[in-house]
């Protein structure tokens, strides 16, 4: 696919995130591959970068169930970028007059201490890394996004990115410790869910380890100081206006409020 196509519907997703206008998913006019809608998202993450005066702070991670690789027909996760504006801080306040049509996801986030080797093992990223509770508010410039997504739409898209609510990192449990911990999810006070991290690619390092490799074969590497949203405990849930906490055994806790 020519340059001009790909700044085509750079173009669109760019002006429906400004003027908060969201559009027609983009696969009912183009056809992409997977090289190609990751090419989209970085060159939207360049023109946001460029316009907004933003830097690359980290990645998410999407799709780690297979419940969600089989809505985009795919048999690996994805990944999108963060960048500055997308990361809260636990105890903020959230206006949803911001926003499309969030959802939550209660996620660890993986906080580096040191760049990651492209090679980089699963103790390598233990001993490189603080870890977060975090909470991913997942947010896409289409109309009625989810879970109507193809994979096309949803890289180009940035993984429908909006924002990561993260805590203060602490040093990771073991690796064994990693895959049981546990999560609870309240809103205004009331349990709504709960989960354990083994439902992240059966630890949620093994989801950090996968991006490390599908990031080296896009010639980029995660730097000290990055974030890494690591993937959803539970199925998303739309977000409600209110206070939400979520807490994660030996890790922490964080808190948000949407208004």
């Amino acid at each position: 696919m020519n340059n001009n196509i790909i700044e085509e519907i750079v173009t669109k997703i760019y002006q429906a995130r400004e003027t908060k206008t969201p559009i027609e998913f983009i696969r009912n006019e183009y056809t992409l591959d997977e090289s190609t809608a990751y090419a989209v998202q970085d060159e939207l993450m360049k023109r946001i970068q460029e316009v907004h005066n933003e830097e690359i702070v980290g990645y998410k991670i999407s799709m780690t169930s297979k419940e969600t690789q089989a809505i985009a027909n795919t048999h690996e996760p994805a990944y999108g970028t963060l960048l500055t504006s997308n990361i809260v801080e636990s105890g903020n306040n959230i206006s949803l007059s911001n926003l499309f049509a969030p959802l939550v996801e209660p996620e660890l986030v993986f906080i580096l201490t040191e760049d990651l080797s492209p090679t980089a093992t699963e103790e390598e990223i233990l001993n490189k890394s603080k870890i977060a509770a975090g909470l991913e508010i997942p947010d896409s410039r289409y109309i009625d996004w989810f879970p109507n997504f193809s994979l096309a739409d949803l890289l180009s898209d940035d993984t429908a990115t909006g924002l990561v609510v993260v805590s203060e990192g602490v040093t990771p449990p073991s690796l064994d410790e990693l895959a049981n911990i546990k999560m609870e999810l309240f809103h205004n006070g009331e349990k709504i869910s709960e989960g354990v991290s083994s439902a992240v690619l059966d630890n949620p390092v093994s989801a950090v380890l996968w991006l490390v490799k599908k990031l080296a074969s896009h010639n980029k590497i995660l730097k000290k100081g990055m974030m890494i949203s690591s993937g959803t405990f539970i199925s998303p849930l739309p977000v409600q206006v209110g206070k939400y906490e979520v807490s994660y055994s030996s890790i922490g806790k964080l808190e948000v409020t949407f208004s």
